[in-house]
């Protein structure tokens, strides 16, 4: 079982605060690129990334935007609504955090988070806000029937991978689970 999943089943609430990271490839952009028909030549051409005034090809926003669904998979978030703010591009092996925090959260399962993406170098990336429906406790009960199966369909399980962090230890920036 995933933290994320893990922190699910018992329970969301505001302050609730998911990590996950990862570092960006040029297969990825590719890969991204064949899938969404995004040929931008900022990704593919030094040339025309350099009168762009960046350093280098630039990988796709929305792919690195991307990893705030990972989180939301593991909890089982059916979003309704993403604002993204691009602030600085994200180069090919640059390793992105992804912090998602729980904002608002209504008797409904309607929550609304806060996302911000940071790159190696400390720098933000990207922003933005979410809104969507969290697990009520009939879908609470049957993730925890797939948590007790193995949570067979479920990639991120195999690789334990994200981390929850309890408000408390989120001043100090301690993950409770590693990734």
């Amino acid at each position: 079982m995933t933290p994320i999943r893990e922190k699910t089943i018992s329970g969301l609430q505001p302050g609730d605060t998911f990590v996950v990271s990862r570092t960006f490839t040029e297969p990825e952009t590719l890969a991204f690129a064949d899938m969404t028909r995004d040929y931008n030549p900022v990704h593919f051409d030094d040339r025309f990334a350099s009168v762009k005034n960046l350093s280098g090809r630039i990988c796709h926003g929305l792919l690195v935007g991307g990893m705030v669904t990972e989180i939301g998979g593991q909890i089982g978030w059916l979003a309704s609504g993403m604002d993204f703010r691009f602030k600085k591009p994200v180069y090919f092996g640059d390793a992105i955090e992804c912090r998602m925090t729980i904002t608002a959260l209504d008797q409904r399962n309607r929550a609304k988070a806060d996302v911000v993406f940071i790159n190696q170098r400390g720098e933000v990336v990207i922003e933005a806000t979410l809104s969507g429906v969290i697990p009520g406790d009939p879908e609470k009960a049957v993730m925890r029937q797939m948590v007790a199966e193995g949570d067979p369909t479920n990639g991120c399980a195999r690789e334990k991978h994200g981390s929850f962090i309890t408000p408390s230890s989120q001043r100090r920036g301690n993950p409770v689970h590693g990734n």
